[in-house]
């Protein structure tokens, strides 16, 4: 990890796929994460964490599978949500968004279970910025 600041936006710039986060710094023992994303990700649950989003820009969609049923929580650029360990959820980004995450150092972005992965999501514990 670098001892110099990190621009977001020219971080962001530096790749294109989707749902593949880079991290961008590491804090204790906790990645600090940026991704684009678009369309849908897959229902996951991670058992040991919680999940952190941060909303850089666009608009994105958490839905969440409940004891009480499914809701969807939006949230529009500069918002945040965290996901409680557990808890089923789906993220999605209608027309796109840029997000920040924080997740412990070797978290998978599908969680610990999840419905089967699609061949344009990167399944990794987050890429090194500039890989």
């Amino acid at each position: 990890m670098s001892n110099e600041p990190i621009g977001l936006s020219k971080a962001l710039a530096s790749f294109d796929a989707l749902w593949s986060p880079r991290i961008v710094t590491r804090v204790n023992d906790y990645d600090v994460r940026v991704a684009k994303v678009e369309g849908e990700h897959l229902w996951h649950a991670h058992d040991d964490t919680d999940e952190f989003f941060l909303v850089l820009n666009g608009e994105l969609h958490i839905s969440l599978r409940e004891p009480d049923g499914e809701r969807t929580v939006v949230l529009p650029t500069g918002s945040i949500f965290t996901v409680p360990r557990g808890m089923e959820h789906k993220p999605a980004a209608p027309s796109g968004a840029a997000i920040l995450m924080f997740e412990p150092t070797g978290t998978p972005s599908v969680g610990d279970h999840h419905d089967e992965i699609p061949d344009h999501i990167d399944v990794t514990t987050g890429h090194a910025l500039g890989s």
